[in-house]
């Protein structure tokens, strides 16, 4: 049993950094903007026919949310995305991303790290206790003021830092990813920060994680084509000189 198996709150000291953590750190300072060109640049691939996201899909899946979000963990987590990114006059908020439904395609379709998705849904359980414990309710049912004042109160301990961290990410991925990954509404989150996104935009079928082996960009051949390019124009050029 691990010390993150052994924490029962956001308030717990066995908590630890889970390991999927600190992996995305170390994959940050790798390259921080390799999630964006896996997911959005994959649609620049001439391969692939361009596609935009089917209404009937994205219908289907809004109404599966609107069941979802009725009961927890999805009631806590659609309720948590949206405070931390509330309906402002500045910008889109997590409800017009539509965080949640990037989030559930997150926990159930993208592959993810299956710690990662337990921390997720642990979380919802210690903050729910945690509300009933303060405000003797669940966090979904208070009102704005207090779940704010909640969640600058995990804030304060390591697990929340994480938990909300978590969150937070996934928020900003919904707002910058292909609608096809189930966030970013007819390029909503683009529009806002006056991004030009890649075309044509990957459909079902052919996001990043979809693809085969032998699709993706191979990086090492591409630059040993470049040199042996450049070596090839280098010695054309050599050639001509001595003709002259």
């Amino acid at each position: 049993m691990t010390n993150e198996d052994k924490c029962t709150s956001f308030f717990d000291k066995n908590h630890q950094t889970p390991e999927f953590i600190e992996n995305k750190k170390r994959q940050a300072q790798q390259g921080r903007r390799r999630f964006l060109k896996s997911a959005a640049g994959m649609g620049a691939l001439a391969s692939l026919p361009a596609l935009s996201v089917s209404a009937k899909a994205q219908t289907s899946l809004n109404e599966l949310l609107k069941t979802l979000v009725k009961t927890d963990p999805w009631l806590t987590l659609d309720a948590t995305l949206n405070q931390l990114l509330p309906s402002s006059p500045t910008g889109p908020s997590a409800s017009e991303i539509r965080a949640t439904a990037y989030l559930y395609q997150v926990m159930t379709v993208q592959p993810t790290e299956q710690d990662e998705k337990d921390f997720i849904l642990k979380g919802v359980g210690w903050l729910n206790g945690y509300a009933n414990s303060e405000k003797s309710a669940n966090f979904a049912q208070l009102s704005f003021a207090d779940k704010e004042q909640l969640l600058r109160g995990i804030s304060n301990s390591t697990a929340g830092q994480n938990w909300l961290n978590t969150l937070l990410g996934y928020i900003f991925q919904a707002m910058l990813s292909p609608a096809s990954y189930g966030g970013n509404p007819d390029g909503i989150g683009w529009a806002w920060l006056e991004h030009q996104a890649g075309f044509p935009m990957p459909e079902k079928g052919q996001r990043y994680f979809e693809l085969p082996t032998r699709a993706r960009i191979d990086l090492i051949s591409r630059v040993n084509y470049d040199a042996k390019r450049l070596a090839s124009s280098r010695n054309q050029t050599h050639q001509g000189t001595k003709k002259s």
